[in-house]
């Protein structure tokens, strides 16, 4: 593979359609020297270094590899189940309460499958790769590559994440360019980082 690209993690069994190459990194980097806001700033006001997001951005990939990745979820079906809780008069307390936590369960699911904004999110929340701030930072930095890749100021990772046509392997492809500029041009690099690029 030319040295220009990003690699897929070594998990991943498909190619990814989609190739992120050094100079959408060098745009993406001119896009956060750009910024009406810090980049590396979580909600928290504290700044996260690009070691730290990286680390955000694999381990999202280790999760989605683990226990799958889902372009969106699909909750139409719920539309066509209904509500068959019991509700008889002659029902006791325990068969009511067996019927709600039967239809708990049943509403929840069992599908591990995760979307990449989940998927980003649960890393943030219960992982120790992570946490609010480095989801934050992650999530812009992925709309910046996918502005950077698309040249559309109003792309996001999430929605390009969605289409039809998108593959685990271009979520993975993705999520390693991410950790890839997270390396390269993280908060340390951004302080003292030239170039302009257009507002979006």
């Amino acid at each position: 593979m030319p040295a220009n690209t990003t690699t897929l993690s070594s998990t991943s069994t498909a190619s990814a359609g989609v190739v992120f190459t050094d100079e959408t990194l060098r745009k993406t980097a001119a896009l956060v020297a750009d910024a009406y806001r810090p980049v590396w700033t979580g909600a928290s006001g504290e700044e996260s270094s690009g070691e730290a997001v990286a680390r955000h951005l694999e381990a999202t990939a280790a999760l989605l590899d683990k226990d799958g990745w889902i372009r969106a979820y699909d909750y139409s079906s719920d539309w066509t189940k209904g509500i068959e809780a019991g509700d008889e008069d002659s029902m006791t307390v325990k068969d009511m309460l067996k019927s709600l936590l039967r239809m708990a369960r049943d509403s929840v699911g069992t599908d591990p499958r995760r979307t990449l904004r989940t998927a980003l999110r649960h890393v943030g929340e219960g992982s120790p790769h992570g946490d609010t701030d480095t989801d934050t930072v992650a999530s812009e930095v992925l709309d910046l590559l996918i502005k950077a890749h698309t040249g559309s100021c109003d792309a996001r990772a999430v929605p390009w994440s969605e289409r039809l046509h998108r593959t685990h392997a271009d979520i993975n492809a993705l999520l390693a360019a991410g950790a890839r500029f997270a390396r390269t041009y993280g908060a340390r690099f951004a302080r003292t980082y030239g170039p302009t690029a257009p507002s979006c």
